[in-house]
């Protein structure tokens, strides 16, 4: 099996030791993608940008593996409150069109720089 890592400077850098994705066997799996603007390093403010900044994010680090949106086949969104699920559905239906990713949705007690939400993906690379 082989490894090997993708990275773009138009998503936000790792800020641990972990790479923001691997492709392994024509499979992408990213890391978990804040709503960093990976230009100046700030936090854009509010659920629904920061779900479009999110998600523009593992966008961009997916295009840098050859891959996209439409071959994403598994998403999963931790959020900080689950009261903003449906604003955020609302975002990620712009990102995805049918048929839509298995994805999993989770509340968490904290996200990294205190953002309200953090994506992960898995996509195909084909």
């Amino acid at each position: 099996m082989e490894k090997k890592v993708i990275s773009t400077k138009k998503a936000p850098a790792a800020i641990g030791p972990y790479s923001q994705a691997i492709e392994v066997n024509g499979m992408i799996y990213t890391s978990g993608m804040i709503p960093v603007i990976p230009e100046t390093g700030e936090i854009v403010n509010g659920i629904e940008e920061q779900a479009k900044r999110a998600f523009s994010n593992v966008k961009a680090l997916l295009e840098e593996s050859g891959s996209g949106m439409d071959k994403v086949i598994k998403t999963t969104v931790f959020i900080k409150n689950m009261d903003d699920f449906a604003k955020i559905n609302t975002v990620y239906a712009d990102f995805f069109t049918e048929p839509y990713p298995a994805r999993s949705c989770v509340e968490v007690a904290r996200l990294p720089k205190d953002v309200l939400l953090e994506v992960e993906a898995i996509a195909i690379k084909d």
